[in-house]
């Protein structure tokens, strides 16, 4: 069975970074091959990650669908085929694999490229112990249902009142939505210190969180960000990969 790792947050709240640092902490502990996900239709997690999603779950449907249309493909069921298609979209790191949902082509509602993604998180996953999955930004990636079960939920926030709202509509939702999971994490980002911990004493209270993750505004991270930098390349000795990686050792 996978350990199934899905990172949530509303826009701009540093989630995919997040979602890079933890991919990297596991593969510092040897938790590998490690299948990033990125489910956000605006794909950035290849970039944090060094490398680049050429292919979407989004756009190889609509190469399946053409191929199938015209009859170039025989003794293949169209599921099959768009099965193979996505495996080939797959984006091969040294330490983990990626693939990236992206935006389906065309007019539409990305309900069926949603389905195409839960489809292919049950068909590939379990070939791999580990797979975090960054969610699209906001609300509706619980309501569209693409994650329903994780080994650890994680919530991103920023310190601002707003963003520790957000969070607990965030949290309101996945238990309305029936979202299970084995571990609750809120992390609280960019975070200028001191901080009052209160604030965050009720997020924990609000949630009934495992961990509350506090991640200093950090200069270093900010400009690898802002220059496209990866992740995995920051060093050992930054203030936040320290913290992740402290986090790590306690839930894993």
């Amino acid at each position: 069975m996978s350990f199934v790792i899905a990172i949530t947050g509303k826009g701009g709240v540093g989630k995919t970074t997040v979602a890079g640092l933890v991919i990297r902490g596991l593969i510092d502990r040897g938790k590998r091959p490690v299948l990033a996900v990125d489910a956000d239709p605006n794909t950035c997690l290849d970039g944090a990650l060094g490398v680049k999603a050429e292919k979407t779950v989004g756009s190889v449907r609509e190469d399946a669908r053409e191929i199938a249309g015209q009859g170039k493909v025989t003794g293949i069921a169209k599921q099959d085929l768009l099965n193979l298609k996505i495996a080939e979209s797959l984006v091969e790191g040294e330490d983990f694999d990626l693939v990236a949902m992206g935006r389906p082509e065309g007019p539409g509602c990305y309900c069926y490229a949603n389905n195409v993604l839960k489809q292919t998180l049950q068909e590939i996953a379990s070939n791999y112990p580990y797979v975090v999955i960054d969610n699209e930004a906001g609300l509706e990636n619980l309501s569209r249902r693409i994650v329903t079960k994780a080994d650890l939920m994680v919530l991103v926030a920023d310190p601002s009142r707003r963003g520790l709202d957000t969070v607990k509509r965030l949290f309101d939702l996945a238990r309305e939505m029936g979202v299970q999971y084995g571990k609750l994490v809120v992390v609280v980002n960019r975070v200028h210190e001191p901080a009052s911990a209160s604030a965050f004493e009720a997020i924990r209270e609000y949630t009934g969180a495992d961990f509350v993750v506090v991640l200093p505004d950090n200069l270093e991270l900010a400009r690898s960000d802002e220059n496209g930098l990866c992740l995995l390349k920051l060093p050992a000795a930054n203030d936040v990969v320290v913290r992740m990686n402290g986090f790590l050792d306690k839930v894993m």
